[in-house]
């Protein structure tokens, strides 16, 4: 069953007056080529190597405190800090 303002009470608002008048136009669009990845081209697949390192309290405390301030994983977090560190250091060798 349809409502109706009649059927709620509500006030009718002045938008509700106004009538939509649609021309005969046609619509300017046009379609483009789909550039979207596949899902599976978006899953980042970085060899790992599993390590043993001994890092101070300290650090580790660090870590663990922005990985939860950030809902991640603090091993993630100190993995990219050193892929980063890596790709600085190898870009300035480069550049020298």
């Amino acid at each position: 069953m349809c409502e109706t303002i009649e059927d709620t009470g509500g006030k009718e608002e002045k938008s509700m007056k106004k009538k939509i008048t649609y021309s005969d136009e046609p619509i300017r669009a046009k379609v483009i080529k789909d550039f979207l990845p596949e899902p599976e081209d978006l899953v980042m697949k970085d060899e790992k190597v599993k390590v043993t390192i001994a890092l101070s309290k300290k650090s580790i405390e660090f870590f663990k405190t922005e990985a939860k301030r950030f809902d991640t994983n603090y091993q993630k977090m100190i993995r990219n800090l050193l892929d980063i560190y890596v790709a600085e250091y190898e870009a300035g060798k480069r550049v020298s």
